[in-house]
């Protein structure tokens, strides 16, 4: 049975340490305001060594699934509580907007 975890978020641009499964990685969030825009996640290692860099965060897929080779853990997903389908906003990253770490 997987155990999902909430990555808690803010809406503004962020970077924060947290434990993924075993591991604690870097996260930085930025927001692209530009019509392609939205949020991108970068995620390093403690000592700031870049893993992945501009994951945006979109709803309905794993966004690491394609990244599995690297063993993260876990897989991440985005989700709006009043629609499954909406990417988080800047307002909303946080409050209405969630991260979800999900762990096999």
């Amino acid at each position: 049975m997987a155990t999902t975890y909430e990555i808690p978020l803010s809406a503004e641009p962020q970077s924060f340490t947290i434990a993924l499964g075993t591991t604690e990685y870097r996260l930085s969030l930025q927001y692209l305001d530009t019509e392609e825009g939205g949020w991108m996640l970068n995620i390093a290692d403690t000592s700031g060594n870049v893993i992945l860099s501009g994951i945006p965060l979109v709803t309905g897929h794993d966004l690491l699934e394609q990244y599995a080779y690297l063993g993260l853990g876990g897989a991440l997903y985005v989700e709006t509580d009043t629609d499954v389908d909406a990417v988080p906003t800047f307002d909303n990253l946080g409050s209405t907007g969630h991260l979800y770490f999900v762990v096999p």
